[in-house]
């Protein structure tokens, strides 16, 4: 059995239902392709569908022969676990559970949260300690539906580490809850590549591909839409520890080309990033 490689929903084009999706990921050689459920009021009301819209998507699924194994969920940044606000916070809880239930339906393995406290608000202890109390509620509903929690390595200083992540998840303690590196994330911060999977290794449950420009003292850093090849990630290097640390689990390949001009346009896109990270894969032994 080959390794899994999917395509992130916001690379391929926005206006395609998702049986094309499925074939159009189909087309370009991947085996799944991962949901998005952003902040967007189109995205979220995903959360609400109908039985027979969901059926329609597992019978696609089933047709195309290409998994949809999981969802980003990043809607917790308009609804943040850590929030100030009474009513934000009942609402996050509500928003995650309904992902919960609709993962169920789906058939969808694994639900990847957003590692915010706040995004939109002032971090303090209690937003920590309230995200906290919330993420171990989220756990609970998790592990009784059999979905994976997965935190992703983010943009933020809240969780930018494997080792950060490994803190909450001592905290939290739960079966049901993982981490979901992205390899761009992980490298802007400055973070030791070796150090963190071998600490994180038997955490993980899946990949992202992506590059990223890193943080200095004089930039922000740049999280996304940076071309494979062009940022700060040691693309050799972060394959050969991935190797080393025997990391046997799925590559996503997260981009955004969502919003291209033409399909060719998107493809051409996609294809070139294959042709930059494929090869790198096989010479890693990581196919």
């Amino acid at each position: 059995m080959a390794r899994p490689i999917g395509i992130y929903e916001k690379a391929t084009p926005k206006t395609f239902s998702w049986r094309e999706r499925l074939e159009f990921a189909k087309k370009l050689g991947f085996d799944f392709v991962e949901m998005s459920i952003d902040e967007s009021d189109d995205r979220l009301a995903r959360l609400d569908w109908s039985k027979e819209e969901r059926l329609d998507l597992v019978k696609a699924v089933y047709e195309t022969g290409i998994r949809i194994p999981s969802i980003c969920f990043s809607g917790h940044r308009r609804y943040p676990l850590g929030s100030n606000s009474p009513e934000i916070e009942a609402q996050s809880l509500e928003t995650m559970r309904k992902c919960i239930e609709l993962a169920q339906d789906l058939g969808v393995r694994v639900i990847q949260l957003a590692g915010y406290d706040v995004y939109y608000e002032k971090k303090s202890a209690q937003t920590r300690a309230r995200f906290l109390k919330n993420l171990r509620k989220a756990c609970d509903w998790a592990e009784a539906a059999q979905v994976i929690l997965a935190i992703e390595i983010m943009d933020d200083p809240f969780i930018n580490s494997i080792e950060k992540y490994l803190a909450v998840e001592k905290a939290v303690d739960s079966p049901y809850l993982f981490v979901y590196p992205d390899t761009g994330n992980l490298s802007a911060w400055h973070n030791d590549i070796y150090s963190e999977f071998f600490l994180g290794h038997t955490s993980i449950a899946a990949l992202h591909l992506k590059d990223t420009y890193a943080v200095t003292h004089q930039s922000k850093g740049q999280f996304r839409d940076v071309a494979f090849g062009d940022g700060c990630v040691d693309w050799p290097g972060m394959f050969a520890v991935l190797k080393e640390t025997n990391y046997q689990g799925p590559f996503l390949l997260e981009m955004w080309s969502e919003n291209c001009e033409t399909v060719e346009e998107t493809e051409k896109a996609i294809k070139a990033a294959q042709d930059f990270l494929y090869p790198l894969i096989e010479e890693a032994g990581l196919k």
